[in-house]
């Protein structure tokens, strides 16, 4: 079963995006990838200090 993706627009300062796809590049991935990847990551830490986020959880 393929996941559901939600798509959302992003307000972003140009100095810091460009940072940003700087890091995305260095780790072969898109700017689309990256963020995925850098959001995991941060879910993945919140939650083994604070538990799991429960699928109805907003």
């Amino acid at each position: 079963m393929k996941p559901d993706y939600v798509k959302f627009t992003l307000r972003i300062e140009s100095e810091l995006f460009e940072k940003f796809r700087f890091i995305a590049d260095a780790h072969a991935r898109s700017a689309n990838r990256e963020l995925e990847t850098a959001i995991k990551q941060y879910v993945s830490e919140y939650e083994k200090e604070n538990g799991e986020i429960g699928k109805s959880t907003k």
